[in-house]
């Protein structure tokens, strides 16, 4: 057994699963094998750094022995703090409506991992996914290492888009980007959204310094599409794509952005630019204006992968149909409630301007929030806008990670809110749409686990 194993209380081995030909596990058994590995997203970040990281080696090892799958097709690479998830899922819509055979890498999932791995729109079947993750960790055994959790359904993802043949992959960014395990695959085109305060156990505490880990996505020859505009955050950007010999820069506010972005019925209606097009009066079905943005960003991404211009009809119909689970998600009404996985001050803000703009008909706001350690939930709800707040109901997120409610209640009453504590985040969604009248709106927030157990128990 590891000393890092040791201090997240594994056990000395994962169960092994049975050897080919010996049966089949189940999809239980194959996540049972899986969890006993360090989770780095279920566990305090704080602590990560007790694990040797950062390092690509057991994942470089882990591919190399699958034959490097990665390096059989062409990769758009997404990072930035928000965003990184909508532009993902924009980006494999748009390539996918212009006729090539699509993989999708997202990370987290809000209710089943097989959300991780999608080809052309589809989640891997169980099927599937026990079978390449039991190569994977076949090939863990034979090198006798441990490598983690996302290390490993990592490895498997990229197996598996070899195995159907795609013809391009998004891969939206784990953590950071220079040492997350995704970055073995090398990016023709490299996306940054943003760069905000977040995960700044890991990544650093200021801008520049997680900028410097989200920068390290660029390879030689990648054409990076850079979707923040401050000047420090380009600067490091720049001087990435210089060292390292990118092709290409396509900035936005410069090479590409949106001109026009405005309400309209279920989204935005919005015009975007880039050098090879422009697209006009193009409706996403999306709440929150920050989703311009992540348009920019995918269309770009898509028209310097291709490097052609693209027909103005396949972008409208492919971001007309785009869906994006646990942002800004309507999935009730009267009262509506809407999931937002918003858990920093950044995403928070972004969705208290849709509350003011996009929701702006619902009398009050009933906010149901659970958070994970580390996080402010007093920040939280002063960026949401304390002013239409009516109530908050606090909950325990179903993580090792969860923050106690008592928090989030307290933080609630210190800026002068009414606020209760309930159990699950069923229990708490109950409890807001009983002090929820017809006309209010009941919002979901914190974490994107409160969001997935909401999802679960809402849809």
């Amino acid at each position: 057994m590891s000393r890092s194993d040791q201090q997240f209380g594994l056990p000395a081995e994962p169960p092994l699963l049975p050897l080919p030909g010996t049966g089949t596990p189940s999809l239980g058994e194959t996540l049972a094998w899986l969890d006993r590995h360090v989770n780095l997203e279920a566990i305090e970040l704080g602590r990560a750094g007790r694990l040797g990281l950062p390092s690509l080696e057991r994942i470089s090892a882990l591919v190399g022995a699958l034959g490097d799958p990665q390096a059989t097709y062409p990769i758009v690479h997404v990072t930035g703090t928000n965003g990184k998830g909508s532009t993902s899922r924009m980006t494999a819509a748009i390539l996918q409506a212009c006729g090539l055979s699509v993989g999708t890498y997202l990370s987290p999932h809000l209710e089943r991992i097989n959300e991780r791995l999608q080809f052309d729109g589809v989640e891997i079947t169980d099927e599937s996914f026990v079978s390449v993750l039991g190569t994977v960790a076949e090939i863990e055994r034979f090198l006798g290492i441990r490598a983690t959790w996302f290390e490993l359904v990592t490895a498997a993802a990229y197996a598996w888009f070899a195995d159907m043949a795609a013809e391009a992959v998004v891969v939206e960014v784990g953590l950071g980007g220079r040492f997350d395990a995704t970055n073995v695959g090398h990016a023709d085109v490299a996306v940054l959204t943003n760069v905000e305060l977040d995960h700044t156990q890991i990544l650093g505490t200021t801008r520049e310094s997680i900028a410097a880990e989200k920068a390290g996505i660029i390879k030689s020859g990648s054409l990076l599409v850079l979707g923040d505009e401050v000047p420090a955050v380009s600067a490091i950007f720049e001087a990435e794509a210089e060292l390292v010999g990118a092709r290409a820069i396509w900035r936005r506010g410069a090479e590409f952005g949106c001109s026009s972005n405005r309400l309209a019925v279920g989204g935005r209606l919005i015009d975007l630019w880039t050098p090879l097009g422009r697209f006009s009066e193009v409706h996403i079905p999306l709440h929150g204006a920050h989703q311009a943005d992540n348009a920019a960003c995918a269309v770009a991404a898509v028209q310097a992968f291709l490097g052609t211009a693209i027909e103005e009809d396949i972008v409208c119909d492919a971001l007309a149909a785009v869906k994006v689970p646990g942002r800004l998600e309507v999935v009730g009404r009267h009262p509506l409630v809407v999931l937002d996985g918003a858990h920093n001050p950044a995403g928070a803000a972004a969705a208290g301007w849709a509350l003011k703009e996009d929701f702006a008909a619902a009398r009050r706001v009933i906010v149901v929030m659970g958070c994970l350690r580390g996080r402010d939930p007093g920040e939280l709800l002063s960026a949401l806008g304390p002013d239409r707040i009516a109530a908050v109901v606090a909950c325990r997120p179903p993580s090792p990670r969860a923050q106690e409610p008592g928090s989030v209640v307290d933080a609630a009453q210190a800026l002068g809110l009414v606020a209760e504590e309930s159990g699950t985040t069923a229990e708490a969604v109950g409890r807001a749409l009983e002090l929820a009248d017809r006309d209010d709106l009941v919002l979901v927030t914190g974490s994107l686990y409160v969001v997935g157990a909401a999802r679960t128990a809402l849809c």
